[in-house]
């Protein structure tokens, strides 16, 4: 009986230390995104997934209540391009000049990008015949628990992102991640693989080292030759696994590999004949296709290319702007005034056309930032219903893991981002973040050496 009474006691302390594993975000206002607005309902998060939403939820005897008065709850955001755990990864940085550009204009990166020096010593670019190339990389096995960036981005609001390894032509496979305080890097992946990162810069200085191919059409012949290996590779795969008697093994090549592990492809596009290029090129490899960057979507056409080829586009926060401390005697072209002035409105001539797209942070990390990059688009001529979409359940959709994150729906993985007022009003203070239903205070709140996570709230150690 004594030993009974111990181990249950002990069963106890280890599910107090555990957190609790139901919590209740009780009279707050709910935005489920794939459904409307709940002015005042409550939430239930039980063992990291959502199990209950509504305006007549029934309150669990056993769940750990949070009042939700004046609070709004989100589904937690989703970066739909990132390298935020990406060991050596930075946030995206504004390059000046480029082509096309003229005199005074900022071109800002399609995506955060890694430079050569940043990158660990042991990774490989990539095999002699194939420079620029670890198509076989996946960002689930290189994540790193300890990236600061994490707590940073998650502070304003940001639960998954989807990570991608970016260094070359072709940087890798993205991974979807969960940003939660864990131990090991597995417990954090949500979905892998994503889709194959493609850089067109990569042999113009975009990490690739020099050398073959060094131009732009150098790459494109790169590229498509890549597919046409991989095509070829798998029949002859294909072929051998069917019936190897009298044939000559195939040898094993991890570069092709990767490229047919990869559910899609993403290629970058700024400028309306860059999008019109990669679309075309996209229809000639037959691959499901991502375009990144988007900035002159706003442009006659942009938006009946997306809608003809089909295809989705991620669209960069990080907005044109005048290069600091930009010489005034050198006046920037008028292409540039202009991208300056209609870039945030590319999200709205989007919504109005009907094409799928999403917001990516490209690389603002910091809250307040972040809320005045979707509050310019929102300005433009999106609606805020439209805005939280693109950052929630759009990018999931476009993913395909819709089926658990992106909305606040039963079954689906407890990510919320819980605010006092407006989601993207930079007046607007997150109060608090569930990832996988443990729940984390902003950075700005955080006690010393908490790594963010809340120690004696829901899911605090759990």
């Amino acid at each position: 009986m004594k030993k009974l009474v111990t181990a249950l006691l002990l069963l106890c302390a280890y599910a107090m230390a555990d957190g609790p594993v139901t919590v209740a975000i009780h009279n707050a206002k709910i935005v489920p995104v794939s459904g409307p607005v709940i002015n005042k309902g409550t939430v239930v998060i039980h063992k990291g997934l959502i199990t209950d939403v509504g305006e007549s939820v029934q309150v669990p005897a056993d769940a750990w209540v949070i009042e939700g008065e004046g609070l709004t709850v989100y589904p937690g955001l989703i970066d739909a391009l990132s390298t935020v755990g990406m060991p050596g990864a930075a946030p995206a940085a504004a390059a000046t000049g480029g082509r096309g550009g003229g005199r005074g204009q900022t071109t800002t990166l399609a995506a955060p990008t890694v430079t050569a020096t940043a990158a660990p010593a042991t990774r490989s670019m990539g095999p002699e015949d194939r420079p620029q190339t670890t198509s076989w990389t996946i960002a689930a096995d290189e994540i790193s628990p300890t990236d600061r960036r994490i707590e940073t981005v998650r502070s304003g609001g940001i639960t998954t992102t989807v990570t991608f390894p970016t260094r070359g032509i072709f940087g890798g496979q993205g991974s979807a991640i969960d940003l939660m305080a864990a131990e090991k890097s597995g417990e954090m992946v949500v979905a892998s693989p994503m889709g194959q990162y493609i850089a067109l810069g990569g042999g113009r200085g975009g990490g690739g080292g020099g050398g073959f191919p060094s131009s732009l059409m150098g790459v494109i012949a790169y590229i498509r030759q890549v597919y046409l290996d991989a095509e070829h590779y798998k029949l002859v795969k294909d072929a051998y696994a069917k019936d190897p008697r009298g044939m000559e093994r195939p040898e094993y090549d991890r570069a092709l590999e990767g490229i047919l592990a990869s559910p899609r492809i993403l290629l970058p596009a700024n400028r309306l004949v860059e999008v019109d290029r990669m679309l075309r090129f996209a229809a000639e490899l037959k691959q499901p296709t991502i375009l990144y960057g988007g900035r002159e979507a706003y442009r006659d056409g942009a938006a009946d290319l997306f809608k003809k080829y089909n295809t989705p586009v991620l669209i960069s926060l990080r907005w044109p702007t005048l290069p600091a401390g930009a010489d005034p005697d050198n006046e920037p072209n008028m292409r540039t005034l202009e991208d300056i002035d209609k870039a945030p409105s590319v999200p709205s001539v989007l919504k109005k056309a009907g094409v799928k797209f999403a917001l990516y942070s490209d690389g603002i990390d910091a809250a307040r930032d972040l809320q005045r990059a979707v509050k310019k688009a929102i300005d433009a001529g999106l609606s805020r219903e439209d805005a939280i979409r693109a950052m929630t359940l759009s990018p999931a959709e476009i993913y395909g893991i819709d089926n658990r994150l992106g909305s606040i729906e039963k079954g689906k993985i407890g990510n919320l981002v819980v605010t006092r007022g407006d989601i993207f009003d930079d007046r607007t203070r997150v109060e608090m973040i569930f990832v996988d239903g443990k729940q984390y205070k902003p950075a700005d709140t955080t006690p010393t050496g908490g790594r963010g996570m809340v120690t004696d709230d829901p899911g605090g150690n759990r």
